[in-house]
């Protein structure tokens, strides 16, 4: 793994993933986006790990694009300057459906500041808890591009409303901590913000595992559904799923009676 990010497991059930180039308040470059992609492909298959939270070192989360030393994508060897362009793209696409794509979810613990493709990859978190001290900004607008990138224009308004969301990626605002809170850009404000996040997880790691699974598909699957009567069938089969391969509704409620904490077994 690069020094340029940190996996570690603070605990057992929690991997905490650290953007660990503090000095470009944790821009992305290549040589750091290459392996967070990596290492979240390989922690959504550690099925020891039941959450994963993303963060950056020192005072920034992420600061978006690396505007003066981006470093140079793989595989891109032969290609001009479109085909670098697309392949670069590509990849940081990667990294933002590789976040969607983790069997666990993903919680954002954004310490600092969150620009451009950084508010992307907080975005394309499940959970995002701020320090008092984060800030979001959509700064493509104020480099004379469009705010519209790594699926934010997608992401955003789904978190805070299109009217909001309109305002954020066409004025190039800075959205503090406060703001974030009270629109529901993040659920709380949290000082340490990684130990906040790293709770958070263990407390869905008490859950059941294929539970919690079905649950953020269902979140990510409601949210792109054509109408309601044509996906509740689906929360249905999943519920339904569980009910009969798990002894899981069981347990809770023979733990509740007996006034301990549930041992979910997920059908083993």
């Amino acid at each position: 793994m690069s020094s340029f990010v940190l996996v570690d497991r603070p605990v057992p059930e929690v991997a905490v993933v650290t953007l660990n180039r503090p000095d470009r308040m944790n821009a992305m470059a290549f040589d750091v986006m290459v392996p967070v992609r990596d290492a979240l492909v390989e922690l959504s298959n550690d099925n020891s790990v039941r959450a994963v939270v993303l963060t950056g070192a020192g005072e920034g989360f992420c600061s978006g694009a690396d505007q003066e030393n981006a470093g140079r994508a793989p595989h891109v060897e032969g290609l001009g300057r479109p085909g670098f362009g697309l392949r670069s793209l590509e990849l940081l696409e990667d990294v933002v459906l590789a976040l969607r794509r983790l069997h666990q979810p993903v919680i954002a613990a954004v310490n600092g500041a969150a620009i451009g493709g950084g508010l992307c990859l907080a975005l394309a978190c499940d959970l995002r808890i701020a320090s008092s001290t984060a800030y979001f900004r959509a700064a493509g607008i104020n480099n004379g591009l469009t705010a519209s990138e790594l699926g934010l224009s997608f992401l955003l308004p789904r978190a805070v409303g299109s009217t909001r969301a309109a305002d954020i990626m066409l004025t190039g605002r800075d959205v503090g901590a406060e703001e974030a809170e009270r629109i529901g850009l993040v659920s709380r404000v949290e000082d340490p913000v990684v130990d906040a996040a790293v709770e958070m997880g263990q407390r869905i790691a008490g859950f059941s595992q294929p539970g919690i699974e079905l649950t953020k598909r269902s979140l990510h699957a409601g949210m792109a559904a054509s109408s309601l009567e044509s996906y509740m069938p689906s929360e249905g089969l999943g519920q339904l799923y569980l009910r009969l391969l798990t002894d899981n509704f069981e347990e809770a409620t023979a733990a509740r009676k007996q006034g301990r904490a549930p041992q979910f077994r997920d059908g083993r």
